[in-house]
């Protein structure tokens, strides 16, 4: 499987990890994580700013992956199969993008900020 055909399946995954967040059959781990996968993968803010040269291109292509790959290795198959078939074209347009998925990484980045303005002033 090629690069493309990797990034064409993760899309096609992360609309699965949003159903299974919310189907009651999900154990409650698969849940935080599938939170936090949507989270990030719906918010317009990156961890790591595109701008910033190769490190800018990490989250896309090894943190998102990566916490799809976790996320559906936590949730039950029989569910996991039900979302990916309930998934299909669901965001054909491209994936949502709302302001306030971008809340837990802004406070993230102000965490950070403060946390590096105490170690210098310290």
């Amino acid at each position: 499987m090629n690069l493309k055909e990797r990034a064409g399946q993760l899309m096609r995954d992360i609309p699965a990890v949003y159903l299974a967040l919310k189907d009651a059959k999900t154990p409650v781990m698969a849940k935080v994580l599938a939170f936090i996968t949507v989270v990030y993968a719906f918010s317009p803010i990156d961890l790591i700013p595109d701008f910033i040269p190769v490190l800018g291109y990490l989250d896309d292509l090894i943190i998102l992956p990566s916490l799809v790959v976790v996320t559906a290795k936590l949730i039950p198959e029989d569910v996991w199969l039900r979302c990916k078939s309930e998934s299909e074209g669901m965001w054909d347009g491209g994936k949502p993008k709302k302001w306030y998925y971008a809340l837990p990484i802004l406070v993230l980045w102000i965490l950070i900020i403060v946390l590096i303005s105490k170690a210098v002033l310290s």
